[in-house]
């Protein structure tokens, strides 16, 4: 079933990448319409300060000692353009002394002497930009100042910044668009790769887990990574449960035979004593399967610990282990009359778990006491070597050399198919044996009767049970 949180990545990065986009182009117009409007005043300006300066250079003082002025409308017509503005102007004399123009036309107060101030006023109710220039005129024994001040409205003005907004708007457009198509079509592209994967893994059969062979961009190949790792532990714990439903399957088969013959003997015992034997006989074929399935799990369990790959494991001393293990075999050693030993000192440390080896050790010393002879002797060793060496020798009839290729495999038996057995114990002890990184090695015993066989481990801890090279603990 879908998620409910799902979400179309194809829409997510559009959005992350046009979103930015838009919000910018918008920052980027508003700064145009500012820079516009500071483009059209200061062109403007300049044409409001050159008729105030053309009407003040026609200021004079007349015989009387006034000032006159000759208004030069070439001044004014300057200012016309063909947006209609209109245009005011008007000329003070000293402060409270109008000369000509408009009266009511606002002016701006304190104009510093030779300088053009500009500002924004409203008169007859339209908005006008000021021109306000200070100067004074020379009588020869001294000055009069006066003020000229010219004003427009701003039609023209906002005209002119919007056509620039106008135009800008319009090129901003288009590159955004430009922009937006190529964004499109490179999503489109950089997700195909991931509609093939989706494609190639919809077409599947249910039961291919191959790894998955799809080129796709480098940020997608750690999840084709993973995905075909999952598949590969996937498959293994599936030929794994095949494998254990086979063997349970092939071994099982024939103890439950033997159970419900032996079930239908004893229905039919003339006697108590032929009962008796027909139960015993049962006895024994549920024994040998319950040994039969308690192997087949351990092999799962192997096969398990095989794709966990038994992670973080601590230091195992295997001499303690071992010794332990032999001497809890003893008493049934010694009951098949074979003596039993075990020859160790020093501890001797691995990293395994406890559990497996100690299932490894039990196998090698079963194995010792089914196919040895009575009267045999059988010594288990743990000693070091290059690596850690757990040997356990008999002195039984041994293996031939194509026995010892044999017995390697899972349900093959060596020394006669009349010894009990399922033929899986030296297969599992060399299964547990690499799984911790070690080997298994059959031969003729030292005495050249007999068969040895070794195990042997990397030795990764010292005596002090740290690692080797080491000062801390287990790494």
């Amino acid at each position: 079933m879908r998620p409910s949180a799902a979400y179309s990545l194809r829409r997510r990065l559009l959005a992350w990448l046009l979103v930015p986009l838009v919000l910018a182009g918008l920052l980027a117009l508003a700064d145009t319409y500012r820079e516009a409007v500071v483009t059209a005043n200061t062109v403007s300006d300049r044409v409001l300060a050159g008729s105030a300066l053309a009407i003040a250079e026609r200021v004079v003082v007349s015989e009387d000692g006034a000032l006159e002025v000759d208004i030069p409308y070439v001044a004014l017509e300057m200012l016309t353009s063909a947006a209609q503005d209109r245009v005011f102007y008007r000329v003070d004399g000293p402060p409270g002394t109008f000369i000509t123009g408009y009266e009511t036309l606002p002016t701006i107060d304190r104009v510093p002497r030779e300088t053009t101030v500009y500002g924004d006023a409203t008169f007859r109710g339209d908005p006008i930009r000021l021109a306000v220039l200070a100067r004074s005129a020379s009588t020869g024994v001294n000055s009069i100042p006066f003020v000229v001040t010219v004003a427009e409205t701003t039609i023209a003005r906002t005209q002119l910044a919007r056509a620039i907004l106008l135009r800008s708007t319009l090129r901003l457009a288009a590159l955004i668009a430009g922009a937006a198509l190529i964004v499109w079509f490179a999503v489109t592209a950089s997700l195909r790769p991931l509609y093939r994967l989706r494609d190639a893994i919809a077409e599947r059969n249910p039961g291919d887990l191959q790894p998955i062979q799809q080129v796709v961009p480098q940020e997608v190949q750690g999840l084709v990574d993973t995905v075909n790792s999952f598949m590969a532990r996937l498959d293994a714990a599936l030929g794994a449960m095949r494998h254990f439903t086979g063997n349970a399957s092939h071994q099982l088969r024939t103890p439950m035979a033997i159970i419900r013959t032996q079930l239908a003997l004893a229905s039919r015992a003339g006697s108590l004593d032929e009962a008796r034997h027909a139960a015993k006989a049962g006895d024994e074929a549920v024994a040998h399967a319950e040994r039969v399935l308690a192997q087949l799990l351990l092999l799962a369990k192997i096969d398990e610990a095989m794709s966990e790959k038994l992670k973080a494991l601590n230091g195992l001393d295997l001499t303690e282990l071992a010794r332990d293990i032999t001497a809890e075999q003893i008493m049934r050693a010694s009951s098949a009359g074979i003596d039993l030993g075990f020859e160790g000192g020093e501890p001797l440390f691995i990293r395994a778990d406890a559990l497996l080896v100690g299932e490894l050790i039990r196998n090698l010393i079963d194995n010792a006491i089914v196919y040895a002879w009575g009267g045999a002797e059988i010594t288990v060793r743990v000693f070091t070597n290059d690596s850690v060496v757990l040997e356990v020798e008999d002195s039984g009839p041994g293996l031939t050399a194509d026995e010892i290729v044999l017995v390697r495999r899972r349900f093959a038996r060596g020394g006669g198919k009349a010894k009990p057995g399922a033929g899986l114990g030296l297969p599992i002890v060399e299964e547990i044996a690499t799984l911790f990184g070690g080997s298994l090695n059959l031969s003729k015993a030292s005495g050249g009767k007999g068969l040895s066989v070794k195990v042997l481990f990397p030795q990764v801890f010292s005596e002090a049970g740290t690692m080797a090279g080491d000062t801390g603990g287990v790494a």
